[in-house]
């Protein structure tokens, strides 16, 4: 197997590395980080001195062979998709910068596996990532509703592991404790939390949850990150579509999370 080296734009420390164990600990429960991998050094050098968003578009339109990373990834999301057996898709994400601090959220609508519209809003001045992603999964549970009303199936996809699970595996248990951990112990974000999960009981047979990692050249996980970058530099409250051009490799120039 060549040899490979990774490029860390945004994690617990940044530069290029040679191996993937020390990307993953510098970027691993980051849903802000940034990186990608490189055939040799000298092409990771060069894109560690620009940019992520330059070396995504960069790779999104050069005619190279992924990297096995890349590759996989893909291969992994789109087994994912077609086994889900939903005609339509819906990708969420949150930014906030820093963190907690402003914040915003971004969906990107899938059917027939091509994207037909882009949503963003809900910025918050005092936000956090995990209330932002949670915000993604609610207003995508609301846009599933909608479109229930003409398909059997929605597919909800998300690069936060933690809204996931708070909704699909712990919200249960919290409520019959009362909305607690249990012995009173507070649960953070628990109005947001309450309000998805209940949503979520009314949809969750006509719902495929699936988590995709983040920042990891997964269209729809890009489109709606850039989304959500927008709703927080606009600071736009409400949840809005996105007027522009579905142009997505304009789209994916724009300033990432």
């Amino acid at each position: 197997m060549s040899k490979k080296f990774y490029v860390v734009w945004k994690g617990a420390k940044t530069g290029v590395f040679s191996t993937w164990a020390e990307v993953q600990s510098h970027t691993q429960g980051r849903s802000d980080a940034q990186f990608m991998g490189f055939p040799s050094k000298a092409e990771a050098e060069a894109a560690f001195a620009s940019t992520y968003t330059k070396a995504l578009m960069k790779r999104s339109l050069s005619n190279k062979k992924p990297t096995t990373q890349s590759k996989t990834t893909s291969q992994a999301t789109k087994t994912a998709a077609q086994s889900a057996s939903a005609d339509v898709q819906i990708y969420c994400d949150g930014a906030c910068s820093p963190n907690p601090g402003k914040s915003g959220t971004g969906l990107a609508l899938y059917q027939q596996n091509k994207p037909s519209a882009l949503y963003y809003g809900l910025y918050n001045a005092n936000g956090t990532n995990n209330t932002a992603e949670l915000n993604g999964l609610l207003m995508s549970f609301k846009l599933a509703q909608k479109q229930l009303q003409t398909t059997s199936k929605v597919q909800i996809l998300s690069d936060s592991k933690y809204s996931i699970d708070c909704i699909t595996k712990w919200a249960k248990g919290w409520q019959a404790k009362g909305w607690t951990r249990g012995k009173g112990e507070e649960i953070k974000n628990v109005t947001l939390i309450k309000e998805c999960f209940a949503l979520y009981q009314t949809l969750k047979n006509q719902l495929i949850i699936t988590h995709v990692r983040g920042h990891a050249d997964i269209e729809g996980n890009e489109l709606a990150d850039r989304m959500a970058v927008l709703a927080r530099k606009e600071q736009q409250k409400s949840l809005v579509k996105y007027q522009g051009a579905l142009d997505i490799k304009a789209i994916l120039a724009m300033e990432s999370g």
